[in-house]
Parts: structure tokens; sequence; C-alpha cells
């Protein structure tokens, strides 16, 4: 809708992960850092937490791009909601392991132990990613652990990096767990972004979806997002897209404080701003959509355009 309008080449605040838009902030490169220092010990359980919406499935998706293919076998699960036996099975397909489906449990395990030992002796470390890790059954992170078990004399055979929400923490610090919390070796919380962080991030999103020229967001309008938003780049994402909405259906080629809280009006999740509430915008919520808080009242300007819509 508002591309042409502010010079883009396609949308900057999409919710889908895309590593071509990760921007190099501090946490998150913190973060990368880490994880490829770990890696590099070969040792241990490696945990990666952060509230939802901070970025979590990026940095995953952005170190599967990192790691080098001569230097690691890598396993990715994006979808944790197995029982032991099927997380067994899960890892043996990311492995290339042939006829998994008629293979028993032990025979499993054993097929598991020869392909490490297999990918260890080509100089090979094995890493397994784990998305939206707080949602592992009780019983899969334990399986989970013995398959950490498999090891050679000089090295372990399977290093397993977890990504999940704060309730991963408060499952792991339960009493059946605590052999599994002594094997994380490494960790790493994600924090929300500050306004200096988010003007970066608003920037180098936009100059990657093409946008050439001064700031688009105001200062003001920059403020509002992170206290909105509360530093939640999926938040963020939300705001923005919506409040360049609200931009373009006023004609302005700048972002103002008010876009960004009339935005802010029609998305659950952002904090609300108790002392603004003009008249419109009690009709906007009984509608409940932005379509109808921003372009209907900006129908005349959208008239002038009707060349560019059709």
């Amino acid at each position: 809708m508002y591309e042409a309008f502010f010079g883009l080449r396609e949308k900057p605040f999409a919710l889908t992960p895309n590593t071509e838009f990760l921007v190099q902030l501090a946490p998150y490169q913190a973060c990368l850092n880490l994880l490829r220092v770990a890696l590099g010990e070969g040792e241990g359980f490696i945990k990666v937490t952060g509230e939802v919406g901070t970025g979590k499935t990026l940095l995953c998706r952005a170190l599967l791009n990192l790691l080098d293919a001569e230097r690691y076998q890598l396993a990715y699960l994006p979808n944790p909601c197995l029982s032991p036996l099927e997380l067994r099975q899960a890892l043996a397909r990311e492995l290339r392991i042939e006829g998994v489906d008629s293979l028993q449990d032990h025979a499993l395990l054993d097929a598991l132990q020869i392909r490490l030992i297999e990918l260890a002796a080509a100089g090979k470390s094995c890493v397994l990613l784990i998305d939206e890790a707080q949602a592992l059954p009780a019983e899969t992170l334990e399986a989970l652990r013995l398959l950490t078990n498999l090891e050679t004399e000089q090295r372990k055979l399977l290093q397993v990096v977890l990504f999940g929400q704060p309730e991963l923490d408060v499952t792991l610090a339960r009493h059946e767990f605590r052999q599994l919390l002594q094997r994380i070796t490494f960790s790493y919380r994600l924090r929300p972004l500050d306004v200096r962080d988010t003007q970066r991030y608003l920037q180098e999103r936009l100059a990657v979806a093409g946008y050439r020229g001064e700031p688009l967001f105001a200062p003001r309008a920059v403020g509002v997002l992170v206290r909105g938003s509360s530093g939640i780049p999926r938040l963020l994402n939300i705001l923005a897209h919506k409040a360049l909405m609200a931009a373009f259906g006023d004609g302005s080629r700048q972002v103002t404080a008010s876009h960004v809280r009339r935005a802010m009006a029609d998305t659950e999740g952002a904090q609300p701003f108790r002392h603004w509430s003009p008249r419109w915008l009690s009709l906007g919520l009984a509608a409940g959509t932005l379509s109808v808080v921003v372009l209907l009242g900006a129908w005349p300007w959208l008239k002038q355009w009707s060349g560019w819509w059709s």
C-alpha cells in the first residue's frame, strides 16, 4: 500500500523472520558471538532465552547461515513438541540416516551413535538447534540430555543449542532437571531494545527495503514506538508498519508520534496511552481495524492517488 509512496521496494517490517533484515544490534551481535565461541568449545548445552518476539527464531536462522558447513553438521528442529522417540527420529532424519521409521529404539540409538562417530571422524561437530524449546515435554528433555552422553574419550558427539522463552528457565530450575542444568555451559538472555537500538533498527530495515532519504520516523515517534512496544522487535514491526500506513493515509512524508499512537490504538499488546484519547479514537476502537481509523479518515487524500491505485 505505502511502498511506492515512501520509495520502498518491499515492506520493511514484515513479521516473517528474514535474515536479510537482521540488524547487527549490540544484543544480537553479543548473542551470535557467544554462540560461536561456545560451539567452538565443543561441550555441553547452550541456552538462549528471551521474551516472546525478541528475535530468537531470527537469531537461530542467522546462526544456521553463519556456521561453516565444512566444520559443522547442523540439525534444526523448529517443532519441539515431540516424544522421546520422535526426537531421536527427527535427529536421525536431519543426519540423513536411512530407514529411520523401521528402527526400534535401541537400534535407532545405535544408528545415531554410529553416524555421530562418522561425522566426528570426518572432522565435523554435530550441532542440534531447537527452537521454541520451552515447549519440550519433560520426558523429551531428559531424552535430550541422554543423547548428549554419546561421546568418545576425547569429545562430545553432540552439542545442543536451546532457543526458548523465559518459561524454559523455570522448567530447568526444577529439581528433576538439575543434571541438565549443570550441563549448560553458556547462556544468553536477550534484552528488549532501547531508543538508540530502535533508531538503528528502523533505519537499517528501511534501508534494506530500499528507502533513501531523511529519517522517516521523527525522534518523538521513535520514543513512542519504544514505549508502546516495550522494545520488543515483533511489536516494533507491527507498530511501525501500521504507523507507515497512517502516515501514508495522511499524505505525510514522515511518521510522527501521532501516527504511532494511532497504530497503538489498533494493536493488542501495545502499551496503552491512557492520557491520549481523542474522540475519533473511540470510533476507531469500536471499528477495530486500522483501515477504519486511518484510511477512511484520509479518503480525500487517497482520491488524489487514484491513478496510483489503478
